[in-house]
């Protein structure tokens, strides 16, 4: 490949400028790390048009230039203006081939490949002046990025300036630093009337804490979404973005999610840690005879298992676990997930992106191809993805996956609902594990107490069935933030199919009918009483255990 010319050679051809001139602008670019071409600019010796056609002899790049040519709505419509501000690009004609997109610099066309993933399309460049591509993007899109860069750049120049002695960004992390001392899974960041309030989420409830100054508002808001790569001059849209940062020597990500409210934007920040967030089976709380019959299920070798629960019962937890149960050399897994909350090690990860139709069926039907042995979609959402898993089960594939239901035997139902034939779902599933996470014990200030007849009463018991156990009460300390509590365990309710729950389902039974059967053929235990036996064991509290008996209540009405 023959060496490119270098710009100050193809400036003197043909604009005319001196050797002289050229040294100095390659004095004063490496002076200010700027480039030779926009050094030379500054020098008053060469303009933008001038630069931009000797970087397209450079290149080989065609010259267009945007300020002399009126581009047809058709044209500007090919490209959302949320990917045109992401990678700085205009489309400008349409060919056989592909686009032609506009740059003002030729070093992005380095970082333009993943613009041909996420909007599936062709392209080359042509290259234009920096001012004619901005006030193209002010006048087409209505994006001014001269202003969206002075913001960065003052921000940036900010944390340049004071690092971490600004006030704003010592305050941003000290938010960070005690959500994550108090073990908090979430941090909700809501403009109010009369105050910016912050909360914590620890152990599934919400405690408000100290928080910043009204008056600091917006800096709080841009400076939590500079971190998270979104676009702070974009109040009107959610927007999603990604924190990776180091608290107390270990490396923590946040998911942060944006939505316009009444009074500016709520900031929600979900807290993923590595370390913390991953455990292993036997951490998750089953009882030793339903932990068994997990580890007999999810070792078969194709089937379909699903996991159901309300957001934030600990589905993912609960899968990811048996994954790293499952993960060895000679298994090949891949997963499908919106979003990939923890990297698992050994194991292929995809990322739904839905703004580019890559979505759970489609990966679902790629990855068939990559010959898996044990497959996890994130979430079953609707009749194609439901039917492609079950596919892959009756394929000889274990398959894992989510849904939403309030209780186990409800997802055979409710996978039918969705139009799934049910001698497909009555031959596919092979157990459902519906699940809920209730507040553990302090262990360092739980009380003994005796409950009443009526406490007892409202989870089916009797003083009988106390004898010899004692049960306890929360108390309050330090270590568990004087509310009692500290840490959750999950309640269970395995589903385990047989021939007579198969032949009740594809006959069409209700998700009563096959409750019954499944207590009666396979012993199985109800979220109650899962939570009941956490009670007789002293890790939890009546008070816990009715949070689950509303869901079983509800599952059998």
């Amino acid at each position: 490949m023959a060496e490119r010319k270098p710009l100050g050679q193809i400036l003197k051809e043909i604009a005319g400028i001196s050797e002289n001139d050229v040294q100095r602008g390659l004095r004063l670019g490496e002076q200010k790390k700027i480039k030779i071409g926009q050094a030379l600019i500054q020098l008053g010796v060469a303009d933008e048009a001038s630069v931009a056609r000797a970087l397209c002899r450079q290149f080989g790049l065609p010259f267009v230039d945007l300020g002399k040519v009126k581009l047809p709505a058709a044209t500007v419509a090919l490209l959302d203006a949320d990917l045109v501000r992401q990678y700085q690009v205009i489309p400008v004609k349409k060919e056989a081939t592909g686009l032609i997109l506009a740059v003002d610099d030729p070093d992005r066309m380095l970082l333009l490949d993943d613009l041909r993933f996420r909007a599936g399309i062709e392209f080359r460049c042509a290259l234009t002046t920096p001012t004619a591509f901005r006030e193209a993007l002010a006048t087409y899109y209505g994006i001014d990025l001269g202003s969206e860069q002075a913001a960065a750049a003052a921000a940036a120049d900010a944390e340049d300036a004071e690092g971490e002695d600004a006030p704003v960004i010592r305050l941003v992390n000290k938010i960070l630093d005690e959500a994550l001392t108090s073990r908090a899974s979430d941090i909700h960041v809501e403009p109010m009337a009369e105050k910016l309030r912050v909360r914590y989420r620890i152990d599934g409830y919400c405690k408000e804490v100290e928080g910043p100054p009204l008056h600091l508002t917006a800096a709080v808001l841009s400076r939590i979404k500079l971190m998270a790569r979104m676009d702070i001059s974009e109040k009107r849209k959610p927007q999603d973005g990604r924190i990776n940062i180091r608290l107390q020597g270990r490396e923590i990500d946040l998911r942060v999610s944006s939505l316009p409210a009444y009074h500016g934007e709520s900031v929600v920040m979900r807290i993923l840690d590595r370390e913390r967030g991953l455990i292993s089976l036997p951490e998750l709380g089953f009882a030793q005879e339903e932990y068994q019959r997990f580890l007999k299920i999810i070792k078969r070798p194709n089937g379909l298992f699903l996991v159901t629960g309300p957001t934030g019962s600990g589905k993912t937890t609960s899968l990811y676990a048996a994954l790293r149960e499952l993960n060895r050399p000679d298994v090949k897994i891949i997963t499908a997930e919106d979003p990939v909350e923890y990297n698992l090690a050994g194991i292929n990860q995809c990322q739904v992106r839905h703004n580019i139709g890559l979505n759970f069926a489609r990966i679902l039907r790629a990855m068939l191809r990559q010959a898996p042995n044990i497959i996890l979609v994130g979430e079953i959402r609707d009749k194609e993805t439901a039917e492609i898993a079950i596919q892959a089960s009756l394929t000889g594939h274990l398959v894992f996956s989510t849904l939403h239901t309030n209780d186990a035997p409800s997802a055979l139902t409710r996978l039918i609902d969705m139009g799934v034939k049910p001698f497909l779902v009555s031959t596919a599933v092979m157990a459902v594990m519906a699940q809920r996470l209730i507040r553990r014990l302090c262990r360092k200030c739980k009380e003994p107490y005796e409950p009443t007849a009526l406490e007892l009463r409202q989870l089916g018991l009797t003083s009988d069935d106390l004898k010899g156990r004692t049960v306890y009460k929360p108390g309050g300390c330090e270590d568990c933030g004087q509310t009692g509590y500290r840490g959750r365990v999950g309640a269970y309710e395995l589903f385990a199919m047989d021939s007579t729950l198969r032949e009740m389902c594809f006959r069409g039974a209700s998700s009563v009918k096959l409750r019954e059967q499944a207590r009666i053929s396979g012993g199985m235990s109800t979220l109650l009483e899962d939570g009941v036996k956490k009670f007789l064991a002293g890790e939890t509290t009546i008070e816990e255990v009715l949070t689950v008996a509303i869901a079983g209540e509800a599952a059998a009405a």
